[in-house]
């Protein structure tokens, strides 16, 4: 499979695949890479796209980076991504891991997206954040006065980023289809329903899956979902949908 890598505007990246019109961008998540990409190019390249993998900050090639995992910072950075993509391709799909779904979705809801896959996406950024500052016996009062408190659980909580995710609402009504864990302990199964009925997302839910898919068990399962759920076709087609 055709490799190339490269940087844009200081963000790596990687392309995989012969040339093509259609393209799908992948966003991992906290703890991932561009490298992840690759799996999902085996799937993707066959059914003629390129996909490209790139390191979000602190992530990656960029894990002593100035920049953090911030929305305020990641967000315009997706977009420039996107600039990118918009001279490349005609057809621009999106598959996401994730805080990188949630990260997506706040960038590309007025973008070309065609279609998206999204594998253990935070879809509600204020309901998980304020969850965690119950597991670490933090008010919002202690949170707005000292604006940072690590926690024993390795994430830090963000006065600023919790009043950023209230800011900004998620809007998100792309073609999409969701892979979902009964164990992922980071959105529970109701936010996920509630969630896929106000954006009309199709869901695929693996009951003994964890929010992490790494067991043999679970990666199969995602390489199926991927394959079903991906547009093959060099017809458009509905995701998950035959249109015969």
């Amino acid at each position: 499979m055709k490799e190339e890598r490269f940087t844009l505007g200081g963000i790596p990246a990687v392309l995989f695949g012969d040339e093509s019109d259609r393209v799908c961008l992948f966003v991992h998540g906290q703890g991932g890479s561009k490298e992840e990409a690759a799996a999902f190019a085996e799937t993707a390249c066959p059914a003629g796209y390129q996909v490209l993998g790139i390191d979000l900050p602190e992530h990656g090639k960029r894990q002593e980076s100035a920049e953090k995992l911030d929305p305020w910072t990641v967000v315009p950075e997706l977009n420039y991504v996107m600039d990118y993509l918009e001279k490349g391709w005609d057809m621009i799909s999106l598959r996401a891991n994730s805080v990188g779904a949630w990260m997506s979705m706040q960038a590309f809801t007025d973008r070309p997206v065609e279609q998206a896959l999204f594998v253990s996406p935070v879809v509600d950024m204020e309901k998980l954040i304020v969850s965690m500052m119950g597991w670490a016996n933090v008010t919002g009062e202690e949170l707005e006065r000292r604006g940072e408190i690590p926690t024993d659980f390795g994430q830090t909580l963000s006065w600023k980023y919790l009043r950023y995710v209230r800011e900004h609402p998620l809007r998100w009504n792309k073609l999409t289809q969701i892979l979902y864990a009964g164990h992922d302990n980071m959105t529970d199964r109701d936010t996920i329903d509630t969630f896929c009925e106000k954006s009309g997302a199709g869901l695929t839910v693996m009951e003994n899956g964890e929010h992490w898919f790494h067991t043999p068990e679970q990666l199969t399962a995602l390489k199926k979902w991927e394959y079903e759920n991906l547009d093959k076709t060099s017809n458009r087609r509905i995701i998950g949908h035959s249109n015969k």
